[in-house]
């Protein structure tokens, strides 16, 4: 095996293992994502809102569903084939086994391709998730204020 084969056969390892810690990143981001969203809603539904407080935490939830989507969409499978990649189920044995053998560095870009969109939809995710926070938190103290000074 030459030197080229070998350093592409690390990159694709390298490709895949970020690819994998992406979409372990995106699924920790949706748990944590779902569970503001619900204790957002169980503690709102119980507390008198002021507009103020409303209009901040409605824009908040607003943008942590579109996170929420953003990370759906990176972890969606990709089953028409773009970027790149064949559709394995669609070829024979011997297919598999030509495109493998002449097509690494093509596969490495494809994946590569793949894993900055993912990261892409992933930090923007995160960009939304941590502005609908700070506007929760805007919305909570609005709440509080407003109850501190009786309005």
């Amino acid at each position: 095996m030459s030197a080229t084969d070998r350093n592409l056969l690390a990159a694709h390892a390298e490709v895949k293992a970020e690819i994998t810690r992406t979409d372990s990143k995106t699924a920790l981001l949706l748990a944590f994502v779902g569970a503001v969203l619900a204790g957002a809603w169980t503690v709102a539904r119980d507390l008198p809102l002021n507009r103020p407080a409303i209009v901040a935490g409605g824009a908040g939830l607003v943008l942590l569903v579109a996170a929420a989507g953003l990370l759906l969409r990176s972890v969606r499978p990709n089953l028409c084939g773009r970027r790149g990649f064949p559709l394995w189920a669609t070829l024979t044995a011997e297919e598999i086994s030509a495109a493998v053998a002449c097509d690494l560095a093509a596969d490495v870009t494809g994946l590569s391709r793949l894993a900055v969109a993912k990261f892409t939809c992933l930090r923007r995710a995160v960009d939304l998730i941590r502005t609908g926070g700070a506007l929760l938190i805007l919305a909570a103290l609005l709440t509080a204020g407003g109850a501190a000074w009786g309005h």
